[in-house]
């Protein structure tokens, strides 16, 4: 069963509660790791980790089970209630202890350095504040501790990216839980002062009709040694 946090400093403020897109995610999310080859990306993305890990908007825990026995524990963070309720359950049948908490991306409910790694898997191009919330990763990480990533953001010729920055403004974060498609996670990353490992540019699915979310990077990185959040 996941235990109880003993990490928490600061309360985050209120629930995100959006049973639309939640529903929708439920359904997506396992249709992408079928079909369209995230699970793989899942495995690759989680890899050698180890010691004490923050995952930063869990989802439905899809990642849960993909822990390898090398960690120690997970404190998973989701706002949305509905995935949240579907991340605890998932959390009851993994080889590693996760806690799944409430808190948002932007106001983290842990201490600070007490995290020997972060996950960051398709989320930050949810969050309400991209580079409040690279701060707070920064933060909840020791001195360097590493930051895995998978996320989609900006990609394709003049035209793709038009249409993503289009859909931005327009219809796509109100219908889809504030995702946006032209962000640019690398580049967060590096203006948030972390060291950028290797990483990999992909295309999900890897062959056949490109879409907005379809440009994706995986990738690591690391919180400095002895620089200050």
């Amino acid at each position: 069963m996941p235990r109880r946090s003993t990490g928490a400093a600061r309360t985050a403020r209120g629930p995100v509660h959006h049973p639309v897109f939640a529903r929708s995610y439920l359904r997506a999310s396992v249709a992408a790791d079928t079909r369209l080859g995230v699970a793989a990306l899942r495995d690759r993305l989680l890899a050698g980790l180890s010691g004490r890990v923050v995952e930063i908007g869990a989802g439905n825990g899809l990642n849960f089970a993909r822990y390898p026995g090398t960690v120690t524990e997970v404190v998973a963070i989701e706002p949305e209630t509905s995935l949240r309720a579907a991340a605890a359950e998932a959390a009851t049948r993994c080889p590693v202890p996760v806690d799944v908490v409430p808190g948002l991306a932007e106001e983290l409910p842990v201490r600070s350095g007490a995290f020997d790694a972060a996950v960051l898997s398709l989320v930050l191009c949810s969050v309400r504040d991209l580079p409040r919330t690279l701060r707070e990763v920064r933060r909840v990480l020791r001195p360097g501790g590493v930051v895995r990533f998978l996320e989609h953001g900006r990609g394709g010729g003049a035209a793709m990216t038009l249409t993503q920055r289009v859909l931005d403004r327009t219809l796509w974060p109100a219908v889809a839980g504030n995702c946006h498609l032209a962000r640019q996670p690398v580049a967060a990353l590096r203006d948030a002062g972390f060291e950028l490992g290797p990483y990999r540019r992909l295309l999900v699915p890897e062959q056949g009709l490109r879409l907005p979310t379809s440009y994706c990077v995986l990738g690591t990185a690391w919180r400095p040694t002895g620089v200050d959040t």
